[in-house]
């Protein structure tokens, strides 16, 4: 297996999912790309204060800044694109702002029309922490916001939602270092786009931004079939994750817990009902962001939560 390196570039990033895009690497599945990818806004140096808007790779740019797409040999529709994130490292800064959209959330909390607030983060990643312009620290958790591939229809598409075909937004804070992301690949070669590194983020992602911040990720691409759960799931450090996706958080969690249901009906035999009943115990339903058009929730089934049966 081969190890490629991908840098941001002009010639290397997007703002926009699009089948039709020429990928900017191609590898064969089970290759490892070391991938750096921009802030969320793509800013090529840090804000000095407080609302500062530095120069961005991407001029007028309508979407995140994403690094590819990359291709993957071989990958058709009805395969599963395994991510497998080595490791994740932060830059040295980040950013978190609050009260910049008027939507639903900003509306029903009341800071819709007001002072837009900015934390401006100082990122110390041996530590693990982040300390802030006023002398507040947070531990550091860092992961993607975006991992995704291009819709099946022609044309240009929005980065901002998450798709339950192909990923994107997904915006998950459990999906760190020593995770594998499952997603179903929905065009030739898969076209992959990796980006929106943030720092630390609690679930929900309440302010409609993270700790932004440019990352280096570490990533193993590889494909599968037959997988246990036929939508996006995860294997992660804190156990197995699924993943519903709606402008209805009611929705969202129905299709998370079901397919939970899907996948603990495999792993211990039993009918639905039975893993209904097994996951009130142990499932955790958790809303993963309120920050995008579509809303999301994940189902988490801790690891060791159900120990095995005694022979």
């Amino acid at each position: 297996m081969s190890t490629h390196r991908l840098e941001p570039t002009p010639d290397t990033v997007t703002d926009v999912f699009d089948r039709d895009r020429p990928p900017v690497l191609k590898i064969s599945p089970g290759d490892t790309v070391v991938v750096r990818s921009l802030d969320a806004s793509g800013y090529l140096a840090r804000q000095e204060a407080p609302g500062d808007h530095p120069p961005t790779l991407i001029k007028a740019r309508r979407g995140h800044c994403l690094t590819g797409p990359i291709a993957v040999a071989g990958a058709e529709p009805g395969m599963v694109l395994a991510v497998r994130l080595i490791s994740l490292r932060p830059d040295n800064w980040g950013w978190t702002v609050a009260g910049n959209k008027s939507n639903r959330l900003t509306r029903r909390v009341g800071v819709a029309g007001g002072p837009v607030s900015w934390l401006l983060w100082d990122l110390d990643v041996e530590a693990g922490t982040g300390t802030n312009q006023f002398g507040q620290k947070v531990a550091l958790a860092p992961f993607l916001g975006v991992t995704g591939m291009p819709p099946a229809e022609p044309g240009e598409h929005s980065t901002n939602p998450p798709r339950p075909q192909g990923g994107g937004n997904i915006d998950c804070r459990e999906l760190v270092a020593g995770s594998t992301l499952y997603l179903p690949v929905t065009v030739p070669d898969a076209l992959v786009c990796l980006g929106d590194g943030h720092a630390a983020q609690g679930d929900g992602e309440v302010s409609g931004t993270a700790i932004e911040c440019a990352m280096t990720t570490e990533v193993v691409l590889d494909l599968i079939q037959d997988p246990p759960v036929p939508g996006i799931h995860a294997v992660t450090p804190a156990g197995r994750i699924t993943f519903g996706f709606s402008t209805d958080l009611d929705e969202a969690m129905g299709d998370a817990l079901d397919a939970m249901l899907t996948w603990m009906q495999s792993l211990y035999r039993m009918d639905k009902a039975t893993a209904l009943a097994l996951a009130s115990p142990t499932v955790n339903l958790r809303v993963t962001q309120v920050a995008n058009d579509t809303w999301g929730v994940h189902a988490a089934l801790p690891a060791g939560a159900v120990q095995p049966t005694a022979e």
